[in-house]
């Protein structure tokens, strides 16, 4: 195995073994000074979340766009504080971590027994959703990107299978659509990371008003099985007894008028909040790609409103936009 991913699997063995093992502030102070690490620095990823963030929100300055990525860059280092830590969470501490918005009609269509399709974006910490909705709402499946080195996917899978998540490769292995296709119409949840394509076969859409690939994966499963596809949104919020107090005002403050500044709250009191939209109407006409379209064009509107009003919490450190070169 070549040096650098001797580097990259060592690094996540410790966070899994070493993290968990610090005290809560300790560890997302920690994550944070890595964060600030990788903002000074720079570099491909960085650039890559500095170009979409950009787009998203191109009524920033640079200096509003410069703090905007380094939010991002915290956001990004808290989610994998909280992944390292969570496999020592309880199903009541996931319930106390997780604030949920607009879960009653897809609790009702499991209840019932009907399968339900989850459209996500990398936003927030996908993996805490996950495990909450195994005690919470319904045990998960869904389908991971094959990372590499193995290593580190394989870790990956046996983290979330050991959190309760049912994992299937993209790749590699026996192709996924039909397992989920077997699962929904069981009346399983099935979650899908859609916000880039990772195959040759995205949807053009529009995102923020830019032209964008997406992965058609969740319009499909919904129009196959005749589930309800939700798009769904992960975002963080700080906890309400960690709201923070407003600093006094300095001389020079008072003088020109400005108002009093809020303390950012402690890294290590954040919450995630999952916030399930209305399922999307099935078109009633035009061909079934066309209709797949449409459907992901629908949750692409959706994601949207929380990328301009969460953008730190969109951890897009790829390309997705058809300006930078993705086909």
């Amino acid at each position: 195995m070549p040096i650098r991913e001797q580097v990259q699997v060592g690094a996540y063995r410790w966070g899994w073994a070493a993290v968990r093992k610090l005290p809560a502030p300790v560890a997302y102070r920690l994550f944070d000074r890595i964060a600030d690490g990788m903002f000074r620095r720079g570099g491909k990823g960085v650039e890559r979340m500095r170009s979409n963030y950009a787009r998203v929100r191109p009524e920033l300055d640079p200096e509003e766009l410069e703090a905007l990525v380094h939010a991002g860059l915290r956001s990004y280092l808290r989610y994998w504080c909280d992944s390292f830590r969570l496999p020592d969470r309880s199903a009541t501490e996931l319930a106390a971590t997780v604030r949920v918005v607009g879960d009653g009609p897809p609790r009702a269509a499991l209840d019932s027994g009907q399968g339900v399709v989850a459209f996500l974006g990398h936003l927030g910490n996908w993996d805490t959703v996950g495990a909450w909705a195994t005690h919470h709402l319904a045990r998960v499946t869904t389908v991971a990107e094959r990372l590499k080195p193995e290593e580190v996917f394989d870790q990956f899978v046996a983290y979330r299978e050991a959190l309760g998540m049912t994992i299937l490769p993209l790749t590699g292995d026996t192709p996924p659509f039909p397992t989920l296709v077997r699962t929904v119409h069981a009346g399983g949840l099935v979650p899908l990371l859609a916000d880039r394509d990772l195959t040759a076969s995205g949807i053009e859409v529009t995102l923020c008003g830019h032209a964008a690939r997406m992965a058609g994966g969740p319009a499909a499963l919904a129009l196959a099985t005749g589930a309800p596809l939700h798009p769904v949104t992960v975002t963080y919020e700080p906890l309400p007894e960690a709201e923070a107090p407003a600093e006094s005002r300095t001389l020079a403050d008072r003088a020109r008028g400005a108002l009093p500044r809020r303390r950012r709250p402690d890294p290590s009191a954040y919450r995630v909040v999952l916030t399930f939209g209305p399922a999307v109407p099935v078109p009633t006409g035009g061909t079934r790609a066309e209709q797949i379209t449409e459907l992901t064009q629908a949750c692409a509107d959706y994601l949207g409103e929380t990328l301009r009003e969460h953008t730190e919490d969109w951890h897009m450190m790829q390309r997705v936009f058809v300006a930078d070169g993705i086909r």
